[in-house]
């Protein structure tokens, strides 16, 4: 619950619950941000051995210690904040990019604006 709590303060997750496998072995599931409260990592204790999944229920880390797998945990959603900053970083040169080839050329002929939308017009410049 340490490790998980950090990121609740700044917004990446929005609280934990607890839980049980079919079993009776306990889980901690770390949910998102609201409105959705989606599972981002849960921890399951099968038997001896605790598993590690991210959101979609794939397995991350498995180990027979809780200490290594709250180290993964963190390091698990750090990367996951990585990966949304490299997104934005994509997105943004995208469209910049975009801008530069399509829209800046075209604002800088106006008068070829003009006449492609409103070829009466043209007459008169």
């Amino acid at each position: 619950m340490g490790a998980c709590a950090v990121h609740i303060p700044g917004g990446q997750a929005s609280g934990w619950e607890l839980g049980e496998t079919e079993r009776g072995d306990p889980q901690l599931y770390l949910l998102g941000p609201a409105p959705e409260h989606d599972c981002i990592l849960s921890i399951s204790r099968l038997g001896r051995l605790y598993i590690l999944e991210d959101g979609n229920g794939r397995v991350l880390f498995e180990h027979d210690n809780l200490l290594p797998i709250a180290e993964q945990a963190v390091a698990a959603l750090r990367r996951k904040k990585q990966a949304i900053l490299a997104q934005i970083a994509v997105t943004w040169c995208a469209m910049r990019e975009f801008y530069e080839e399509k829209i800046e050329p075209a604002m800088a002929e106006p008068v070829e604006i003009l006449t492609h939308f409103a070829p009466q017009f043209a007459a008169l410049v």
